[in-house]
């Protein structure tokens, strides 16, 4: 089989993307994405204009349409975009701003001209837009006229139009279609018109963004009026550790001998609490989802200024590490607002800074109002030193377990490591395998001799196992007991809390049982045992829980004998009812005194026999009384748990065998 020739390369392989083409056959290139992220990019670099416009004092209200055929109008009440003839070019202004790439009036910007603090400054976006779109209307309105241009797939149709106008207000209202041949999604979804809005109104005080959706019918306002300050107390959602605090402060510097002397203004709005934490950076307005300079500067700020202030105040213990920024930041809102006058971008889309005097100008800013704030703020000091000390004692006890988990379960679930006194059933078909915990060495027995080894397998526990609501994750995986029953289910743990995410190893395919049930005496210790198991489960697996994979075996109190035949009662009133019905004056009635003493056949019967024992499959109905109802019992609320004793501990009292 003959191969096809390769074809020449040589001098006219070279070829070099002209026009529309620059951005039309390379989105990603300027928008990082040819998919729905580089489509919503395209909306944000005309919305940045805007804001420009407004954040220089011309305009308060930005306007933005979401059609329904997925074309957007964004309006402006700025000055207008400069359309009309640019004698120093040689060029009319329109042609330079929506078809020439690298075009604007924002180079400039640190000399004070125009645009000091601005967004848009690459010169790309309006060109870059209108070619990536099926079709771009432009509408201007300044210096007594209306200006009107029309794009189809990046070419201009009909040139400029011009009349005179009387007009409300100046501005320019842009409409247009992302070109699905550009983007494989053009659809954006309200929701993220709604977030880059309300990010915008954050951090451009008293500025107001109306978003209308022809789909919903609906219109919404985004305004802050104070700004960062009004969203940090939003987050912190009335349950704020310590008071918001802004700090705002002004730098000059260079990132380089060399290079030219710039301004930056620092916006810093914090506030510590302890159920809610969220940090977020912007620059010239754009959110920084990568963070960089001001990233960097905050962390440096933070740690060493409350580690100084925990050393001076005596806070360590003898043998205490350092603070991790981890420790604070797991208890802290906080939102910077930067802007400068030469900014370098990671890339075209913004979302990270590396200018390195950025990053030393807010840090120096930081630990300067930080120092003087924990100073002058010595209550609310002490919580944030307190609460930042839980954290980090809390990512620590983390750490152990971490290290505990890893060494005791292993890569795997699986019990070939042999757990001691685990009886497994013959059957791999998960669908029929069922587990009983059962309690102590006696109720094995019993147990082992009872149940059908093709499907049933026994786990004991021996004693009272740890109460894993009260206990740390560390102590948790330190129990033999825990870590074995752990091993035997195969699903591994839900881990939910910040710091030990990445112990989280469950997966529910990994379950190696249809059911699992909890078989205990009917006593007082057989009834905390369950209690504390179903803790165990409710803690570590509450998946098993709320799919239904856990049940609770009844073992009768009474066993009730006749010449007749035998019965079982499981209550007192159980067994009153059964006596009514014999009517037999011989009968015997037998206390059960423990799973340990029932005969294999009685324990078949009653406990292990799928046609005639009684399972109580527990269901969490409401997740939160659940929660509460632990909490009570096992858990830290002592007062509460001394009032249910108070008010319900009588109705217990016939489960204690007083004889």
């Amino acid at each position: 089989m003959s191969k096809k020739p390769k074809q020449t390369y040589g001098n006219e392989s070279i070829t070099s993307l002209k026009g529309a083409d620059r951005v039309r056959l390379r989105p990603s290139v300027i928008f990082g994405s040819d998919g729905l992220e580089g489509c919503v990019h395209s909306f944000f670099e005309i919305l940045a204009n805007s804001i420009d416009e407004a954040r220089e004092g011309y305009g308060s209200l930005i306007k933005v349409i979401r059609h329904k055929d997925c074309s957007i109008t964004v309006e402006d009440q700025g000055r207008g975009v400069p359309l009309d003839f640019n004698q120093k070019e040689q060029r009319y202004n329109w042609e330079l701003v929506y078809c020439e790439l690298y075009a604007g009036g924002k180079y400039r910007n640190y000399t004070g001209e125009n645009y000091e603090f601005a967004l848009g400054l690459n010169g790309l976006g309006a060109c870059a837009t209108q070619y990536s779109s099926e079709y771009m209307d432009v509408t201007v309105f300044r210096d007594g006229y209306k200006y009107e241009l029309h794009f189809e797939k990046g070419e201009n149709i009909g040139g400029l139009k011009k009349e005179k106008c009387n007009y409300e207000h100046t501005g320019t209202l842009q409409k247009w279609k992302p070109d699905r041949e550009v983007f494989t999604d053009i659809r954006i979804p309200l929701e993220v018109f709604r977030d880059v809005l309300k990010r915008q109104a954050v951090v451009n005080a008293g500025l107001v963004f109306e978003l209308i959706d022809e789909e919903s019918g609906t219109t919404e306002r985004f305004c802050y009026e104070n700004g960062i300050v009004d969203y940090i107390n939003e987050l912190g959602q009335g349950k704020n550790l310590t008071s918001v605090q802004f700090f705002e402060g002004f730098a000059r510097g260079r990132d380089r001998e060399d290079k030219p002397e710039y301004k930056v203004k620092m916006q810093v709005a914090f506030c510590f609490n302890n159920e809610i934490n969220r940090i977020e950076y912007y620059h010239n307005s754009s959110w920084l989802e990568y963070g960089g300079a001001p990233d960097k500067a905050v962390k440096a700020a933070f740690v060493n200024e409350l580690d100084k202030y925990l050393k001076n105040n005596n806070k360590y213990n003898k043998n205490d590490s350092k603070i991790s920024f981890t420790d604070i930041e797991d208890s802290l809102i906080l939102l910077t607002n930067t802007f400068s006058t030469i900014t370098s971008y990671e890339n075209q889309t913004k979302k990270a800074i590396n200018n390195r005097f950025i990053q030393e100008a807010i840090t120096d800013f930081l630990k300067e109002q930080l120092e003087v704030y924990l100073i002058e703020n010595k209550e609310e000091a002490e919580k944030i030193a307190s609460q930042i000390l839980i954290n980090k004692r809390s990512r620590e006890s983390a750490e152990r377990a971490r290290i505990d988990i890893k060494k005791k379960l292993g890569k795997s679930m699986d019990v070939s490591a042999r757990v001691k006194k685990f009886v497994d059933c013959r059957s791999r078909d998960v669908n029929i395998r069922e587990l009983y915990i059962v309690e102590g060495d006696s109720a094995l027995g019993s147990c082992k001799m009872a149940r059908d080894s093709e499907f049933q397998a026994i786990m004991p526990v021996r004693g009272k196992i740890l109460n894993c609501l009260k206990a740390e994750y560390d102590s948790i995986f330190k129990s033999e007991i825990i870590v074995d029953l752990i091993k035997v289910l195969g699903c591994g743990v839900e881990i939910k809390s910040r710091h030990n995410k990445d112990l989280n190893t469950f997966d529910m395919e990994n379950l190696r049982w249809s059911k699992i049930i909890i078989c205990t005496d009917a006593d007082v210790d057989g009834f905390q045992i369950r209690t504390l198991l179903l803790a165990m489960l409710y803690r570590l697996i509450p998946t098993l829980i709320e799919a239904g994979k856990v049940y609770i075996a009844e073992s009768p109190l009474f066993e009730i004998s006749t010449k007749g035949g035998t019965w079982f009662a499981y209550s007192e009133k159980e067994k009153s009812q059964i006596l009514k019905k014999l009517k037999d004056k011989n009968v015997v009635i037998h206390r059960s005194k423990g799973l340990g003493e029932n005969d294999p056949e009685m324990m078949w019967q009653t406990t292990m026999n799928p046609e005639t024992r009684r399972l109580i499959k527990v269901t969490p109905d409401e997740a939160e009384e659940t929660r509460k109802c632990f909490n009570m019992l096992l858990g830290d609320d002592l007062q509460g748990r001394k009032d249910y004793i108070a008010q319900y501990g009588h109705e217990y009292m016939d489960a204690i065998d007083v004889s």
